[in-house]
């Protein structure tokens, strides 16, 4: 199973940007997925998740500005930011706990991925 994430950019303060992320491979189902963010110097925080029936939770610090989205048809996540400040500067990852299947036919294991992580800078 891969994560590919996409989106991040320089953008000026008040801004925004959109990420997106494709889970692909050997996929079963897809329960949990989320955006995490790791600024320079600070540990990785949740950003924002949703559930495989679309129930969303935002890190106090996004809510009102963040929207967290999901494609189940495509395994597809993506955020929109708005209202961007500056202390949003970070590498944004997605994760996604996926059961997916094995080598041996009708065997599933569960995990959890992570996505490569795409840079997101609010600067003027």
């Amino acid at each position: 199973v891969q994560l590919q994430a996409s989106g991040g950019g320089l953008v000026q303060p008040g801004g925004s940007l959109r990420l997106s992320c494709a889970a692909s491979g050997e996929i079963h189902t897809i329960n949990d997925m989320g955006w995490y963010r790791q600024a320079p110097g600070k540990q990785r925080e949740l950003v924002a998740s949703i559930t495989s029936s679309s129930s969303t939770n935002y890190a106090d610090s996004v809510k009102g500005r963040f929207t967290i989205s999901r494609d189940n048809a495509k395994n597809t996540i993506a955020l929109q930011m708005n209202s961007l400040k500056p202390e949003d500067t970070a590498v944004y990852y997605c994760n996604a706990d996926v059961r997916y299947r094995t080598i041996i036919a009708g065997f599933t294991r569960r995990s959890t991925f992570w996505g490569q992580g795409t840079l997101v800078t609010v600067s003027s």
